[in-house]
């Protein structure tokens, strides 16, 4: 799954990722990000917000808004010039916190829990 999402990711292309705690947001970004190349051990960016990763063709940013109250709380810390960064791949972990900002060809990516072993995925809008 995350080879075939990889492959339609471009610089320029923002990827909101929804689902309960424990749904494997972090684990797919992870897989993603290997299948675009990154080669640093990918970690989750809770506590940090956001973390960038160097491509073999551009950059990557993972962000996480777990941690943030509202989409003032995003656009303080500058998330508006991330969103609108031509040169990177935005992946971004609690989007819904910051919904109203995102941009509107954003890729989506619902996940659910279902059990220990096996997760649900609805992918919207994947004809970027």
């Amino acid at each position: 799954m995350a080879k075939k999402i990889a492959k339609k990711l471009k610089p320029g292309v923002t990827v909101a990722f929804y689902g309960d705690l424990g749904s494997g947001k972090t684990t797919l970004i992870k897989f993603i990000a290997k299948a675009l190349g990154v080669k640093d051990e990918i970690t989750s960016p809770t506590f940090v917000i956001q973390k960038n990763y160097k491509l073999p063709k551009g950059k990557l940013i993972h962000i996480d808004c777990y941690r943030l109250e509202n989409k003032e709380d995003a656009i303080e810390l500058g998330f508006l010039d991330f969103l609108a960064d031509k040169n990177r791949i935005k992946l971004i972990e609690w989007a819904e916190k910051i919904e109203e900002i995102l941009p509107k060809n954003v890729l989506k990516i619902h996940l659910k829990y279902l059990d220990q072993n096996r997760r649900e995925y609805l992918v919207e809008n994947i004809k970027l």
